[in-house]
């Protein structure tokens, strides 16, 4: 478990990742997280929820339209 400390930063507030946490989300400077509330609290990672929930409808309708979507590409 790591313990954050909340600081001020410039008008807004702010804290700093430890490189261990970085690492295992495997983020860098310049890379975004995603915060998530969940039932249980909070979620910070590295993949956009958002980017799941257009792959899972893509995924629903990939193997229907198989064919437009393989003239589409071209």
């Amino acid at each position: 478990m790591h313990t954050l400390k909340i600081r001020r930063v410039g008008n807004s507030l702010g804290t700093t990742l430890p490189k261990e946490i970085l690492q295992r989300l495997k983020v860098g400077e310049g890379d975004s997280v995603f915060i998530t509330e969940t039932p249980d609290g909070v979620q910070l990672t590295a993949h956009d929820p958002e980017f799941e929930k257009a792959m899972d409808a893509y995924r629903k309708v990939s193997g229907k339209y198989r064919n437009a979507l393989r003239e589409l590409a071209k």
